[in-house]
């Protein structure tokens, strides 16, 4: 029985057997009911048992223990609580933000700032890790589970005139003051939790973009929201469709997408000077054959493979198309693929902090892109005439150029209507940024002087 003090002294024999419960100690379906006791011990039980999860991902791969973090252990398990109970302004959640945190600063050997936990705590489409902060979620959450049921509620309370849920506008308060929205979403839109964590990511990307000291730092953050940017964090780690990625790799990875520390300051073997960032490396004439040539290669290959899915007949650098300077397209198909015309790609990977790009970068995400594709399109110009050519252009940081962005679209569509699979475009658009993350952290490993090992004479 659910009840004050005085009605828990109630001596029917009916409710002898009854268990007396105090309203702020009360549960409904595993929910609590009310802010009090109830809320702080079942944050405090998900608190504990994440920690005991976090300590256990430290013996497995760190790409396989942030894919459980993000995707199992830590928001799918409180979001039920968040939805159904008034859990805004708690500061267990804090706990488990800041746990979280650590955790994943363990899981990859990288240490987070501030504004580097900001990121990691926003969706992967907006640039973060998908590891979301529960505080700042648990106003939307509930906000939005309490407009879906605002009509039962009406029904159930309209006898007593109680039309306005005090436990609704106290968070709806909360939300707006975190947030800085003046408009709540109304009607049907109310109704989507996504439509109230949107003003929560907006401000969150408003103010990492006016955290920004430098240009560099500016287009790494709208790199790291563009379109497919992150397609790598959403890839199962499968070892045999080549997803799977070291824990170097992935420690490279986050870093160059956060901007975090990944080494000391030391002189490179070009002789140019390597910061703390390690960002030179991913554009240096050293790193070539190492890193940049991986990307290449990987990338024109995934090309030609998924070609081959779709049942068109392609060759790699084909002999007799060459420019007026010798050098040969990627590939060529040898079926045409649309109006009649056989498709002639090219494949390229600007690096999005180049000092030749980061003033275009800094104000468009993906302006390096396209700045290559344009060159790749006018350096082809004399074979477009008998050709449908195609530059492919992906950035080190992600973002891919239009049109080469639409002929993956169409790769994607033309092999799902084989397969039947919808996945296709995105199994696509994953194994391309796989592939960039590995030559990325290639070319992150060539900037040192290579390890010599020595071994004592006895």
């Amino acid at each position: 029985i659910v009840g004050s003090s005085e009605h828990n002294n109630i001596q029917d024999e009916i409710f002898e057997n009854y268990i007396h419960v105090a309203p702020d100690d009360a549960f409904l379906l595993g929910a609590p009911l009310l802010p009090g006791p109830s809320i702080d011990a079942a944050l405090q039980k998900k608190h504990d048992d994440l920690k005991k999860a976090i300590e256990r991902l430290s013996y497995i791969d760190a790409h396989d223990a942030l894919l459980l973090l993000k995707n199992s252990l830590h928001l799918p398990k409180l979001l039920y609580t968040l939805r159904t109970s008034v859990c805004h302004g708690n500061k267990i959640l804090n706990d488990i933000d800041n746990l979280t945190q650590e955790g994943v600063s363990n899981i990859l050997n990288l240490t987070f700032s501030d504004t580097q936990r900001l990121q990691a705590s926003l969706p992967v489409r907006d640039g973060g890790l998908g590891i979301r902060s529960v505080a700042s979620l648990a106003s939307s959450a509930f906000l939005a589970s309490a407009a879906s049921t605002e009509d039962t509620q009406f029904r159930i309370l309209v006898a007593t005139h109680a039309t306005i849920d005090p436990l609704r506008e106290s968070t709806l308060v909360g939300w707006k003051s975190m947030t800085e929205a003046i408009l709540e979403p109304l009607g049907s839109d109310a109704l989507v939790q996504k439509n109230w964590d949107k003003a929560a990511i907006d401000h969150s990307k408003s103010v990492l973009l006016a955290a920004c000291t430098n240009d560099r730092e500016r287009s790494r953050i709208l790199a790291s929201q563009a379109v497919h940017s992150g397609d790598w964090l959403n890839a199962l780690p499968i070892t045999s469709c080549g997803l799977r990625l070291t824990n170097d790799v992935i420690r490279a990875a986050v870093g160059f997408r956060l901007g975090c520390r990944l080494c000391e300051p030391h002189l490179c073997r070009c002789g140019s000077m390597v910061d703390a960032f390690g960002m030179h490396s991913l554009s240096c004439n050293k790193s070539a054959a190492s890193g940049r040539q991986v990307r290449h290669h990987q990338l024109n290959d995934i090309v030609w493979r998924s070609l081959a899915r779709a049942n068109v007949h392609a060759k790699k650098e084909p002999l007799g198309l060459a420019r007026t300077d010798g050098k040969r397209p990627d590939g060529v198909t040898l079926t045409p693929w649309k109006a009649g015309k056989c498709l002639l790609w090219d494949a390229t990977t600007p690096d999005t902090l180049a000092a030749s790009h980061v003033d275009k970068t800094s104000k468009q995400a993906g302006a390096a892109a396209e700045q290559a594709a344009n060159l790749k399109v006018e350096k082809y110009r004399e074979l477009s005439e008998n050709y449908i050519f195609t530059p492919i252009a992906v950035e080190t940081l992600g973002p891919i150029n239009d049109d080469g962005m639409n002929f993956l679209n169409e790769l994607g569509r033309r092999i799902s209507q084989l397969t039947l699979d919808k996945r296709e475009t995105a199994f696509l658009f994953q194994r391309i940024s796989i592939a960039v993350q590995r030559g990325n952290a290639a070319s992150f490993a060539g900037c040192f002087e290579e390890i010599v090992p020595t071994w004592d004479a006895d």
